[in-house]
């Protein structure tokens, strides 16, 4: 008879903790519970439960990591309001990312800047344009130079910034390091990246002059040399 410890798996301590985790969120989310509500204590939790105070514990050590409790003076824990972005902010690194996440990324956000028109629509201002015209003065003609990545992130920075979603622009900032990755890849296999036939100067004319869809438009024009590389 082969040994039996080879042939089952044996579980694992943390599938308790794993189901403990899940039966909190299930009581979180039944009971409506908001930012800054007591959680019961870790022991009426556990006879609730029917486990260990030290499973409850560990279960509700984890939520505190995702960032969903936190513990306060005379308190206990208590729900917090969870920072959505903050797990993906520490692993987001291009070095430490596989060809395929990259391009997922890469992608992802593509697709982000082809949806910004209808917000920067509804909260652009003369100052916003300004900046924008000032940042496409202080580019080189493509014709001349080199394309060169600070002038596009300077220019894309600020139409996330226009959008005047903290989310959106917290999500933007996460995502150049990337950005920058794919496009100085870009350089190194092509000697350069390509630019779209509309530019800079003309999405800013196109802000001034025409609508969302104008821009929308625009913008995929200016973003087809990426699209078309996506194809490959």
């Amino acid at each position: 008879m082969s040994d039996l410890k080879n042939d089952i798996q044996p579980l694992e301590a943390s599938t308790m903790t794993d189901m403990v985790e899940l039966r909190l969120r299930e009581y979180l989310k039944r009971k409506s519970f908001v930012p800054g509500d007591a959680l019961p204590k870790e022991q009426e939790l556990a006879d609730a439960l029917g486990v260990s105070r030290n499973v409850v514990r560990e279960a509700l050590s984890r939520l505190r990591m995702l960032g969903m409790i936190e513990s306060r003076k005379k308190r206990g824990m208590v729900l917090t309001q969870p920072d959505i972005l903050g797990s993906l902010e520490r692993v987001l690194d291009p070095l430490i990312l596989g060809k395929n996440t990259l391009r997922d990324i890469f992608e992802l956000r593509l697709v982000l800047e082809m949806g910004l028109a209808d917000l920067i629509y509804l909260r652009k201002t003369p100052e916003d344009i300004a900046a924008l015209e000032t940042i496409v003065a202080q580019e080189v003609n493509k014709h001349q130079k080199p394309f060169r990545v600070e002038h596009e992130i300077a220019f894309h920075g600020k139409l996330y910034q226009m959008t005047g979603n903290d989310t959106y622009m917290r999500f933007q900032k996460m995502l150049l390091p990337v950005f920058e990755y794919v496009l100085d890849y870009e350089i190194q296999v092509n000697g350069q990246a390509e630019v779209g036939k509309v530019t800079h100067h003309d999405l800013v004319e196109i802000l001034k002059t025409g609508d969302a869809e104008d821009f929308r438009r625009g913008m995929k024009a200016h973003l087809k040399p990426h699209f078309d590389r996506l194809k490959a």
